[in-house]
């Protein structure tokens, strides 16, 4: 059976080379206006996108611009809510304007780790989901509070890792604040990616082999070489005869 994933990039953000990126990847995660971005570059994205047949997802974050969203804050699980339906609302009002269906939500830095260990901010993200649209594919890791929570809420989970990051022996990423937190190899990022979907298993920073599923990867726009290594790890996986491609509805 022909392997197949989708690559992902977090765009809308300003890092300045989202044309490029557009250009290889197949789905994007396109910032909601809380860490990053606001309704023109929305729509700049998501019209981008379209020209591109690349699938559009929200990107929904803590309120916090000053930290780009990457900052774990104090939060309630209802503030989790209210701010993720907030954001998708907004979100998919711009993009039924454009002509876009939007297929994904990801939500973005520190509410999504925050959201993988925490059961009831993951519950929160779900729920928002849900009330919105629930034919949204839910981006997440497989074995996490927030996976779990979109499976329990019915959601349609693509199992998502990331190109760009090392990984610690449970499974979660090494956090920004180590120096060992970011693979910058596109090569070895090749290698692993193909690991993990022909075996299901990733090497932790310590030596620990750890279970992984991938049905995305991601690669993050916001990072100097994104496109350089975006393109190298695309060329890559098509090199081993894995087809790229974004998520599709399976009901």
């Amino acid at each position: 059976m022909k392997l197949h994933v989708d690559l992902n990039a977090d765009l809308g953000e300003g890092a300045g080379h989202d044309e490029e990126l557009f250009k290889l990847i197949t789905s994007a995660n396109i910032a909601t206006g809380f860490h990053a971005g606001d309704a023109d570059s929305m729509r700049a994205a998501i019209s981008a996108a379209k020209t591109h047949g690349v699938a559009v997802g929200a990107h929904p974050s803590f309120f916090d611009r000053e930290n780009f969203g990457r900052k774990e804050l104090v939060v309630a699980a209802d503030q989790v809510l209210e701010a993720v339906t907030y954001q998708l609302g907004v979100f998919q009002a711009i993009a039924d304007a454009v002509g876009v269906q939007p297929n994904h939500i990801k939500p973005h830095g520190a509410l999504y780790n925050m959201a993988v260990r925490d059961a009831q901010l993951a519950d929160a993200v779900a729920r928002g989901v849900k009330s919105v649209d629930p034919s949204l594919i839910f981006f997440a890791p497989g074995q996490s509070e927030l996976g779990r929570a979109g499976r329990a809420h019915g959601l349609q989970i693509a199992y998502e890792v990331f190109a760009d990051r090392n990984y610690l022996a449970n499974g979660s990423l090494v956090p920004r604040t180590r120096p060992d937190a970011l693979l910058q190899d596109p090569d070895e990022a090749a290698a692993r990616m193909l690991r993990i979907l022909r075996e299901g298993k990733v090497r932790s920073v310590d030596g620990t082999e750890v279970d992984l599923s991938a049905e995305t990867i991601c690669v993050h726009g916001d990072t100097p070489d994104a496109v350089q290594f975006a393109r190298a790890l695309r060329v890559a996986l098509e090199k081993e005869g894995v087809e790229i491609r974004a998520p599709r509805h399976t009901a």
